[in-house]
């Protein structure tokens, strides 16, 4: 295990083998704390390697926050989080002017957002106009006051929570804003033997509230995401290849059950995740089976049922899987 200062810094550049090591090694730290949702905790991995965004849905009480603070946790990174409701203003996100009486100057006080990874708790219990404030920081990783653009820390990310767009109290997010998110994931609810082993955990003590004391170490940094970043901008993808990833996403537009297709911004998307999951699996080159492992959770929130097909109970990750079906896979 890499040895850390206290502001996270490892001693040298890592090398590539090193930075895979101690990214798997973030995977097993989160499993310390959440019992199950490995799909889940590989999409925040893949999204900190794309230096994307990541959205997750599911029923309270599933562990979104807890999952995303226990890669906090194993993270060397600064991070904060903000709990979203319907009277946050987007001050109370990017930061504000105040009056110094002392100095007699308005001076600017960062807000939240100013940090590596920033949560955002129930991201659709807050108004359009504070959810319109992380487009700026998200698309492009500043935020501007009074006309002064102000650059946010490198890495910076945004680990978004929902609920279900059915429960009551919350706004839909416009599509502009889903498009900024490079993975929507799923959080399922777990599995029995799981939710028996969660149980377990906490009859044995388990306190959600103090990760340290559940055994949660940093194993990784901004020197070995910077080392993982490098080596998945040097993955190899074949011609035919990127082919494959253009003809999944045009089939999407092509499909009767949808008004609204994957956009180029979308191709882009899963050949940057295709990539990060070929570096993690070993592989320097990206195979048409690593396009298949992340296409649902790349595309899903990009694309748009019509009316009827939500009333006959198609699904968009339904609507992904025939897509991917359909389109022939090269050799």
């Amino acid at each position: 295990m890499t040895a850390y200062t206290d502001q996270g810094q490892p001693p040298g550049q890592p090398s590539t083998e090193q930075a895979r090591a101690a990214l798997t090694a973030l995977r097993h730290e989160v499993s310390k704390a959440v019992v199950g949702q490995e799909e889940t905790v590989t999409g925040l991995v893949v999204a900190l390697l794309c230096r994307g965004h990541v959205l997750m849905e599911g029923v309270p009480g599933v562990a979104k926050t807890l999952l995303v603070r226990a890669v906090s946790a194993g993270l060397s990174l600064d991070h904060k989080r903000v709990q979203f409701t319907p009277d946050l203003m987007p001050g109370d996100v990017t930061g504000s002017v105040v009056y110094d009486a002392r100095t007699a100057k308005f001076e600017f006080h960062d807000g939240p957002v100013f940090t590596n990874l920033f949560l955002a708790d129930e991201i659709n219990r807050t108004p359009p106009k504070t959810q319109a404030a992380l487009l700026e920081a998200m698309e492009e990783r500043q935020v501007t006051v009074e006309g002064r653009p102000m650059a946010l820390p490198d890495p910076f990310v945004v680990a978004a929570t929902q609920n279900p767009v059915e429960y009551e109290g919350t706004y839909p997010l416009p599509e502009a804003q889903l498009d900024r998110f490079l993975l929507k994931l799923v959080v399922p609810l777990p599995q029995r033997d799981h939710e028996v082993e969660m149980l377990g955990r906490h009859a044995s003590g388990f306190d959600p509230g103090d990760l340290e004391g559940a055994g949660l170490r940093p194993v990784a940094g901004a020197a070995e995401l910077r080392a993982a970043r490098a080596a998945v901008g040097a993955t190899k993808v074949a011609p035919e290849v990127l082919g494959y990833i253009v003809d999944v996403c045009r089939a999407t537009r092509r499909s009767p059950s949808l008004q609204l297709g994957a956009s180029p911004r979308g191709a882009t998307a899963l050949l940057r995740t295709s990539r990060a999951w070929a570096w993690l699996s070993g592989r320097d080159y990206v195979t048409p089976d690593d396009v298949k492992a992340l296409a649902k959770a790349t595309l899903r929130h990009r694309i748009a049922l019509r009316p009827e097909a939500e009333l006959e109970g198609v699904t968009t990750d339904g609507v992904l899987d025939g897509v991917l079906a359909s389109v022939e896979v090269p050799r």
